[in-house]
């Protein structure tokens, strides 16, 4: 049997089998899922077209979670769902720093999506997003998962950590629609697309969107800590490094301290290389912008820092930072 013939030879029943077995489980989830993605109109105040965005119902008394970037500074609200009917919507919270809101709109025997764990979730296994890009409805498109793990700035200057990287492919209007398992279980929130790339899109991970709703029912938005200091990455001499055995090779430069802020009150001075917050590491900006919970509200936590020669601990207190 010639090498040509195997190459053009037909598939066999195996193959056929696992086709069915994908197309399967992609119509299965998205039948599942479709029901609870709704479409997000935006209005300005004067009523005009402010763009448009998915979202999942996750309640079945009207909860729905979206992208922060969708609703940030919407006027008004309406939302679509999949059988036509249309409704106002309100804002319950909104956190730019994770770019995820939640919304509520009041409608009868409405269908929840269930919520998987994105921690479960493994690369190479199927992903399927569902949502409304460039406003058709329902669009159901079928990927991978690319990698988990990610992070992304968002546009308020934070990192979201925990990103989902998908092939499943994105287009606006898509943000805010469920990045679903191949059992229909929503596993992130879809966020981003990297215009130039092809292949390379990202969702927040469910498990971080479970926790922001929960708050953002609970009290309208999430609180932070603040210590105000305005800092930049800095490398750390290898002395330095070596002789006070640091953990990491770089730290954060203070460049400025606000007055009346805890770290003036605890005594940071311009020059300062912060490389330790509360007994972890600091090795760069985005490392304590972590660190910085709301959690550490009120509590006097260790501040490690380098300055000049000497390596200083200082106790700072920080307070609930104010939101964007």
């Amino acid at each position: 049997m010639s090498l040509a013939y195997l190459s053009t030879a037909a598939p066999t029943l195996a193959d056929s089998d696992l086709l069915d077995a994908y197309s399967h489980a992609v119509t299965g989830a998205a039948s599942r899922i479709m029901p609870t993605v709704v479409n997000i109109e935006v209005r300005g105040k004067r009523g005009e077209q402010g763009g448009s965005g998915s979202g999942f119902i996750f309640t079945p008394d009207g909860f729905i979670l979206t992208n922060s970037h969708v609703v940030n500074g919407a006027a008004r609200l309406d939302v679509a769902l999949p059988d036509g009917t249309r409704y106002p919507a309100t804002i319950v919270g909104d956190d730019p720093h994770t770019d995820l809101a939640v919304i509520r709109i009041s409608a009868p025997n409405l269908e929840a999506a269930p919520l998987g764990d994105s921690d479960s979730i493994l690369p190479g296994q199927i992903a399927i997003a569902v949502g409304n890009p460039l406003g058709f409805q329902c669009t159901v498109t079928a990927g991978v998962i690319s990698a988990r793990g990610r992070s992304m700035r968002a546009k308020s200057g934070r990192l979201i950590d925990d990103v989902i990287q998908t092939d499943a492919a994105l287009n606006p209007g898509n943000s805010g629609g469920p990045l679903v398992n191949s059992r229909g279980e929503v596993i992130g929130v879809n966020t981003a697309v990297i215009l130039p790339a092809q292949g390379i899109c990202f969702a927040i991970a469910i498990n971080t969107a479970k926790f922001v709703a929960g708050r953002l029912i609970r009290d309208g938005r999430i609180e932070r800590s603040y210590i105000g200091v305005a800092g930049q990455n800095t490398p750390l001499h290898r002395r330095i490094v070596r002789f006070f055995d640091l953990p990491a090779e770089n730290g954060v430069l203070v460049v400025d301290v606000e007055k009346g802020s805890p770290a003036e009150k605890a005594g940071l001075e311009m020059g300062d290389v912060i490389v330790a917050f509360s007994g972890k590491t600091v090795a760069s900006i985005d490392d304590l912008h972590r660190l910085l919970t709301d959690e550490e509200v009120g509590i006097d936590a260790p501040l490690t820092l380098i300055r000049r020669t000497e390596k200083l601990t200082k106790n700072v207190v920080p307070v609930r930072s104010e939101p964007r």
